[in-house]
């Protein structure tokens, strides 16, 4: 009878704690390692913030709590900061940290419009941690800019924010690459790249706008300067440095749709 009842009360204990974390997803899916987690680490804006003509991390911080880290489905934007700070205020605070790290640089859509012809836009989709083969079985760490039936070459290819080139040259998966540290940490990685727009060094400083290179198609190969591996496009990645990885990879995909609004006109 004795076990009975404890059986009893452990089942009405697990009922009840499952209702107060529903209930209250801020405590249980935040601590200071949600920077790290795959939910933080989607960036999945949504519709709703990706159409907003800025992004303010603390805001954004709150509502992604508020809705488990997917906002794609959001019904609003309503979140209250206040609350979140008050119940965890060091792991909110270090994710809005986070999300200040990755937002507050962001200015330019790295494929400028062309204002000549407007049949040679670009098109992108979701292929975060698509799988990949080269090289290992492994997730896809970027999201693919496909150009429009142009040649290697033919698409711009600017810096999204200012910074520092950090790396420059030939990567066996990435080609012609560049990669670019931002004032507040983010690293992004431009790679697959037809040609540089100058002999890049590292250390050399750019402004958000600069152009980097063109668009192309090399790579997955040892020997610099090969082609041809995949149709031409612009893989873009985005790294942190956290507390447990050098480099983490985040979803690009809806930053760029928040970008779109901010590109620049070109006649190429």
């Amino acid at each position: 009878m004795l076990i009975f009842i404890l059986i009893l009360i452990l089942a009405l204990f697990q009922v009840t704690l499952s209702d107060y974390l529903v209930n209250n997803p801020d405590y249980y899916q935040l601590d200071s390692y949600t920077w790290e987690s795959d939910g933080f680490r989607a960036m999945a804006l949504g519709e709703l913030l990706s159409g907003e003509s800025s992004l303010d991390p603390q805001s954004v911080a709150a509502m992604m709590v508020e809705y488990e880290y997917d906002l794609t489905e959001a019904p609003s934007l309503d979140a209250n900061a206040a609350s979140v700070m008050a119940k965890k205020p060091v792991a909110f605070q270090k994710l809005v940290n986070a999300y200040e790290t990755v937002l507050s640089d962001l200015k330019y859509f790295p494929i400028p419009q062309n204002t000549l012809d407007s049949g040679t836009d670009v098109v992108y989709e979701n292929g975060w941690q698509d799988p990949r083969s080269y090289g290992e079985d492994r997730g896809h760490e970027g999201c693919d800019i496909m150009g429009n039936n142009q040649p290697a070459g033919f698409y711009p290819v600017v810096s999204m924010t200012d910074g520092v080139i950090e790396k420059a040259g030939w990567l066996e998966q990435g080609g012609w690459r560049i990669g670019v540290r931002a004032p507040k940490g983010l690293y992004l990685y431009y790679a697959h790249l037809y040609s540089y727009a100058k002999d890049w060094k590292e250390g050399d400083p750019v402004r958000a706008g600069t152009l980097l290179g063109f668009m192309g198609d090399t790579g997955y190969s040892k020997v610099p300067g090969t082609t041809g591996n995949f149709p031409v496009h612009l893989h873009l990645g985005m790294y942190l440095h956290t507390d447990n990885y050098e480099e983490l990879s985040i979803n690009p995909y809806w930053i760029l749709r928040y970008l779109e609004k901010y590109r620049l006109n070109y006649t190429y």
